[in-house]
């Protein structure tokens, strides 16, 4: 019976995706969707042509993804310690944390697009050098977005226990830092990926969207933007492709390391 959910999870997980990218890729080569979508080979180049300029460009390409993808995890990693800690401060302190969290979610609902230019002015005299400038700006843009993921995820991972089990602990006599880390820490884990598997596309798209307003041209975002200004459409869809890529690649690992750590539990 369990081998069944595994392999029907196996079937809609991958096989399906995959299938249908198969379907999508064929309709596009044969030219089957640019009629569907009344368009031309110019403004959504063929695969095949994707291909090969990712192929012709990809020392340079890869330069790109580098930047985009050291952003993106710096952004993740710091956003997610700080949104864990605000989480593990709010458990502890109930009156202050609800507001903490609050105050954390104002902060994400200011779209993107608004934040990355205003860290770009607020980080010029951080260095001399313009490309640490443009990669701290960058990188704080990517950690608001991935710290109250981080924070609401991992709070309800330290509140929502078993019941009863906080009262065992209790009368076990165990101290503060004993319950946080025998009882709330390990129930928080499935929380904390289920954090992750919201910001890791999340910090992606916020990296590449930070690289419009960046001082520093580099990174995939920027070099879409800087391909379609120049009307240069077959390179912009190629770095689309590749920013799917990191996404899909960055996601793929998460869950990867998801199920080795969490084998045996349920997610929530």
């Amino acid at each position: 019976m369990k081998k069944n959910i595994i392999k029907k999870g196996m079937v809609s997980t991958i096989v399906y995706p995959v299938v249908f990218g198969i379907i999508l890729v064929v309709l596009w080569q044969t030219q089957i969707l640019h009629h569907i979508l009344g368009t031309d080979t110019f403004t959504l180049p063929l695969p095949s042509r994707i291909n090969n300029i990712i192929g012709d460009n990809f020392s340079v390409i890869m330069k790109n993804v580098w930047a985009t993808v050291f952003v993106a995890l710096a952004g993740l990693l710091f956003g997610s310690l700080l949104g864990f800690i605000l989480a593990m401060i709010a458990a502890m302190s109930p009156h202050w944390g609800a507001g903490g969290l609050s105050i954390a979610t104002a902060f994400n609902a200011i779209p993107i697009i608004a934040i990355a230019p205003i860290f770009t002015n607020l980080t010029k005299d951080f260095s001399s050098d313009p490309n640490i400038r443009s990669m701290f700006a960058k990188t704080l843009v990517v950690m608001i977005t991935c710290t109250v993921s981080m924070g609401i995820n991992a709070y309800r991972g330290f509140i929502e226990l078993k019941p009863f089990s906080f009262d065992l602990m209790k009368s076990y006599a165990a101290g503060r830092w004993t319950i946080f880390f025998k009882l709330q820490l390990p129930n928080c884990v499935p929380y904390i990926f289920t954090a992750l598997r919201i910001s890791v596309p999340g910090c992606v798209i916020s990296a590449m969207v930070s690289e419009y307003f960046a001082e520093y041209i580099i990174g995939v975002g920027r070099q879409i933007r800087e391909s379609i200004v120049l009307a240069q459409y077959s390179t912009a869809w190629a770095y689309i492709v590749v920013a799917c890529l990191i996404g899909i690649v960055m996601y793929a690992v998460l869950l990867i390391v998801e199920n080795i750590l969490l084998r045996g539990r349920t997610t929530k």
